[in-house]
């Protein structure tokens, strides 16, 4: 698929960093950002069902299930009533899914059999400006499915509270930080098919050690040794705070975790794409 370059500026304004290729270098992004967001929404136009049935039926049926069987079981978790403590739950593995399994499976479908990556930094692109770009777009997609869980969880009766509108900021956050994850593990394994160990011996024990389905209070302490360095634990503290309207200090903690697992995943996965790409 053909691909116009972005436009640039024939000449940078008088006093403006200038890149290697005579470019100005600090607004370089913006064009790249657009025209990759303007492939993926093309793109997406076509395979919007498939992507989103999957994305948004996915929860929605853990919901059900785990909602409908538990509540009879167990009437609440932390205070709030089992099918709230659950929904919020939802949210977080709605995107953390969406945006690692994207990053991981489409970016190494794209490096290594469609060869886009290759096409896209044949133009004014450097690598940093396609993994952003790349990354953005996976995390706001990802943060919209989230909202589904959201708005059935407010409709089975979780109160609102105006803290309840920081949660698509925090998923969006959320979503960039694993989408980013996902791009730099896709460039450590040597086929795609180890991707499939890296979900089920990697994410799914992570998420069961985040307190999605269940309070992680009185379990082993190993358990809360393992959720104090796991970031899905500390995204899944903040969604839930906002959503219940308990935010507090302890929660810069949480925030000062995601946005560091955020830059170090950002690094990690220019870093790896670059070695990739390159070599």
């Amino acid at each position: 698929m053909s691909r116009a370059a972005p436009a640039l500026p024939a000449q940078p304004p008088a006093g403006a960093p200038v890149s290697e290729g005579g470019s100005p270098a600090t607004p370089a992004l913006m064009p790249s950002l657009r025209a990759v967001w303007l492939r993926e929404l093309l793109l997406f136009k076509r395979y919007w069902p498939a992507i989103t049935f999957g994305s948004l039926v996915e929860p929605l049926v853990y919901m059900a299930g785990f909602g409908l069987g538990f509540s009879r079981l167990v009437d609440s978790a932390e205070g709030r009533p089992y099918p709230q403590f659950l929904g919020i739950g939802m949210v977080v593995t709605s995107v953390l899914f969406a945006s690692a399994f994207a990053g991981m499976f489409e970016s190494y479908n794209r490096r290594c059999y469609q060869h886009l990556y290759d096409a896209v930094l044949s133009r004014p692109v450097d690598v940093w400006e396609l993994v952003t770009a790349e990354a953005s777009w996976i995390a706001v997609k990802s943060s919209a499915y989230s909202s589904v869980p959201l708005l059935v969880t407010v409709a089975i009766g979780l109160p609102f509270t105006p803290s309840l509108l920081l949660v698509p900021l925090i998923t969006l956050v959320a979503g960039l930080a694993f989408a980013l994850c996902g791009m730099w593990v896709s460039t450590l394994v040597p086929a795609i098919d180890w991707l499939r160990l890296v979900v089920s011996g990697v994410l799914t024990p992570l998420v069961m050690a985040a307190g999605v389905f269940f309070p992680l209070t009185g379990l082993p302490g190993w358990v809360q040794t393992v959720a104090a360095v796991n970031p899905i634990h500390h995204c899944m503290q903040l969604v839930r705070h906002a959503a219940f309207g308990t935010l507090g200090a302890g929660d810069l903690l949480h925030l000062a975790v995601l946005a560091a697992f955020t830059v170090a995943a950002w690094f990690l996965a220019v870093r790896g794409m670059s070695r990739r790409l390159f070599d």
